[in-house]
């Protein structure tokens, strides 16, 4: 499922970067293969959950795979959101507005917190989350300069308010992409200490 995501997150920013549409409807008719895999997963640990009876840090694994697979699967729906924004843009078959920097920005950060989350989760490795729940600043930075700047875009020139509100989404789905990054990892160094972080970051980890 991890794999999934990461290559729905992948395929979105091509066509953002490369205005792709065929690429960014694979993206939106791909959803629901990750819906399948939340859904597979789910009834697996319930299973587990029922038939073995865990305790202790076995039992933390299972709670936190749930709570991880259903901040997965928004990522899924973000990827597709994304990617629906990115039709109805293309379609209207106008140049964009503005330089994409920022957004690319944003976009490649929460890819790396995204791949580090999933990558903490196989390796069961507490520095690995701890280095992810850092990143969510600098991606909430990088959507707070996107957001000024299409904000005084429309200032400028309010012709171009449709397409600055459609990119400010965009924007804001990656933001929401980097925070479910961030309660993957969190979730990790919970099913590994049993501490709950809730964004404070883990640097005495061994």
């Amino acid at each position: 499922m991890g794999s999934m995501i990461e290559k729905a997150i992948e395929h979105t920013i091509k066509a953002l970067v490369t205005q792709d549409i065929d690429l960014a409807n694979y993206v939106i008719e791909s959803d629901e293969q990750v819906n399948r895999q939340e859904r597979d997963i789910e009834s697996l640990c319930l299973k587990l959950l029922l038939q073995q009876q865990p305790v202790a840090r076995d039992l933390r694994q299972i709670s936190s795979a749930l709570k991880m697979i259903t901040d997965m699967e928004r990522i899924g729906d973000h990827a597709a959101d994304i990617s629906e924004i990115i039709v109805t843009l293309l379609r209207r078959n106008e140049p964009y507005i503005k330089h994409l920097d920022y957004i690319q920005n944003m976009a490649k950060e929460t890819s790396v917190m995204l791949v580090g989350s999933v990558d903490a989760f196989v390796n069961r490795n507490q520095l690995q989350a701890a280095a992810v729940i850092e990143k969510d600043d600098v991606v909430d930075e990088l959507f707070h300069q996107v957001q000024t700047e299409l904000v005084q875009l429309i200032h400028e020139d309010p012709n171009c308010g449709e397409q600055a509100t459609d990119l400010l989404m965009i924007a804001k789905y990656f933001e929401r992409i980097g925070d479910h990054a961030t309660n993957i990892s969190e979730w990790v160094i919970f099913s590994l200490t049993g501490e709950h972080v809730h964004g404070r970051l883990i640097r005495e980890a061994e």
